[in-house]
């Protein structure tokens, strides 16, 4: 019998190369990711900017940004199998380039350390027709038992 995070990997793994848009995190599905690629602690996803996501500037606003990275490294959580419920604890956002409405752009999560009740992880948001990071966050992720 297939582990839990096999089990969850193999459901994920259907939707490779689609627009996720039947997440249980209505936020993810208002984001409307790509998969690209799913492992047991490793999401990657690719994301159309459109309008609504844009600040004032025309750019890929900061809160849309962090939300991409806090939704993908809780999804990617879920990747792990882990029985018990994990919530964000603390978020950190180093912001590096701008991204305009139309552009596409690549999120990629590790897992940087895995303790017993503590996860620490990152993502990293690249802008691939610059070959630039535009943003990489870390995110403490606490069991909820």
């Amino acid at each position: 019998m297939d582990s839990i995070s096999e089990q969850r990997l193999n459901i994920l793994r259907q939707s490779i190369g689609k627009v996720i848009d039947s997440s249980p995190s209505n936020f993810m599905n208002w984001l409307a990711p790509i998969l690209v690629q799913a492992e047991n602690g490793k999401l990657v996803c690719q994301y159309t900017i459109r309008k609504e996501m844009t600040n004032p500037y025309q750019i890929l606003h900061g809160g849309v940004t962090a939300g991409i990275i806090d939704d993908l490294i809780g999804a990617t959580i879920y990747t792990m199998g882990l029985e018990s419920r994990f919530t964000t604890v603390s978020n950190y956002i180093d912001y590096f380039a701008p991204a305009n409405e139309g552009d596409e752009v690549i999120a990629e999560t590790t897992i940087v350390k895995k303790g017993r009740t503590i996860i620490n992880l990152q993502c990293e948001v690249f802008l691939p027709a610059k070959n630039r990071l535009i943003a990489k966050g870390y995110s403490n992720m606490l069991s909820l038992g």
